[in-house]
């Protein structure tokens, strides 16, 4: 008996030979769906944990704006978390880097209410203690920062001042890491929480062609912030 052969059709022995393609196409594009939507939700963790984050920080700034109602204290929400200006002239005699006493009392108090600010505290915060550890299963952490950033005029240091600071730059550095020392000190916080670096002249507030106009440049910024890094 004669064996009987099926005829295939050249569109059709094509459309076989091309199916598996199809199915390929269908899943490259379930994978890519996939992915899109794990981007979007990992876009949407992050704008959450961005939003909780400066939250704690306008928590934090009406903190310490309300207690600390100066005319040579100035607090300000920015986009470096929350910024406390102090003058240079409150806190240091001139050319020196040493902190005047009379004013360890309010390093003191401004140290204190960073330390037990919620921010500072949150793994021992009961309703921000399961956000804390959602982050660390994510295989990151949650950092808090506290920089101090120290900062002169433009006029050259005398010469009898040369030998103890080279520079400006050198002089604002040292003034800010005395306050830096003093905050981590007082706040009984994590050393690895803080630090300091000095400008010099270098990112001015104003022109420095009055002595007002000097003086407000003269200053200490104490930075807080807070964000979320890869763990190490």
């Amino acid at each position: 008996m004669a064996r009987q052969v099926s005829g295939v059709s050249f569109s059709e022995s094509k459309a076989r030979s091309t199916a598996w393609a199809v199915t390929f196409g269908d899943m490259v594009t379930l994978l890519l769906t996939f992915f899109i939507l794990v981007i979007v939700m990992m876009n949407e963790a992050e704008t959450h944990i961005d939003r909780i984050i400066n939250m704690l920080l306008d928590e934090t700034y009406m903190e310490l704006s309300n207690a600390l109602q100066s005319d040579t204290i100035v607090v300000d929400r920015v986009t470096k978390g929350v910024k406390i200006t102090m003058a240079s002239g409150q806190l240091f005699s001139s050319g020196n880097a040493e902190l005047r006493q009379d004013v360890i009392p309010t390093l003191r108090q401004i140290a204190g209410l960073i330390g037990n600010s919620r921010i500072a505290r949150l793994r021992d915060d009961p309703e921000f203690k399961p956000f804390v550890e959602a982050i660390e299963q994510s295989e990151r952490v949650l950092n808090m920062e506290i920089r101090t950033e120290g900062h002169t005029d433009n006029v050259p240091l005398p010469p009898e001042l040369i030998s103890k600071w080279e520079s400006n730059w050198e002089l604002s550095t040292a003034r800010a890491l005395n306050v830096v020392e003093l905050l981590s000190q007082f706040s009984a916080l994590s050393q690895d929480k803080f630090s300091a670096m000095g400008y010099g002249e270098y990112r001015p507030l104003d022109r420095n062609d009055s002595s007002e106009r000097r003086a407000r440049n003269r200053r200490v910024e104490i930075y807080i912030d807070a964000f979320v890094t890869s763990t190490p």
